[in-house]
């Protein structure tokens, strides 16, 4: 007897939202209607994520923007599609706007690009979700800048090299679509958003260490 495959059951964003277990210590996406478990960072991933954070609140201090750029501990992104929704490695929001965002208090949900300044994603075991799914997502949203730090060089070869090696590409919203430059080594890193933004690629992977 061969038995039945029964299909998934397929969420809406709202669906998800309701679903979603309240102070849970693991993280979901929604990817296209499937509830996804989130790795959970270790290690390495863990290091780059907190120590990014801290340089980019220091750089957001220097450029004057304390206190009206925030970088939540929690967030969802809502995309245009409906059975999608994303919680960030890291997330600058613009507290100015954040009055726009209808579901932003009581959710934390974001769905308006002009929230936000910047989202940074460290590249897992499941880089295709990066260099995929979250850039057409967030380029198709207009989120303004993207930064992909593949700092173990898990990425295809038609990104990253061959041989591979450790990369960051930011991408850039410009008319409508994403400009990706890449970055390895010594090269510093060159973000409209952060213009004064001084470390190199590889400044950036030792912070994983």
């Amino acid at each position: 007897m061969t038995q039945a495959q029964v299909e998934p059951k397929l969420y809406s964003f709202d669906e998800f939202m309701s679903w979603y277990p309240e102070n849970s210590a693991v993280r979901y996406e929604l990817h296209d209607g499937v509830i996804i478990e989130m790795p959970k960072p270790k290690g390495k991933h863990s290091n780059l994520t907190g120590s990014l954070i801290e340089q980019l609140l220091i750089m957001i201090r220097q450029m004057g923007k304390g206190g009206i750029w925030i970088i939540p501990r929690e967030s969802i992104v809502k995309p245009k599609r409906e059975k999608s929704g994303y919680e960030p490695d890291i997330i600058v929001l613009n507290k100015e706007v954040l009055g726009a965002e209808p579901r932003w208090e009581s959710e934390s949900i974001i769905q308006n690009p002009d929230s936000v300044k910047l989202i940074v994603e460290v590249v897992s075991t499941n880089w295709r979700d990066d260099y995929y799914n979250k850039l057409r997502d967030y380029e198709e949203m207009g989120i303004e800048e993207y930064w992909i730090i593949d700092y173990a060089a898990l990425g295809a070869r038609k990104f990253i090299g061959n041989p591979k090696q450790p990369t960051i590409f930011v991408c850039n919203w410009v008319d409508g679509e994403y400009q990706m430059t890449p970055f390895t080594g010594n090269t510093p890193i060159v973000s409209p958003t952060f213009p004064q933004f001084n470390l190199s690629a590889q400044q950036i992977f030792d912070l994983a260490l």
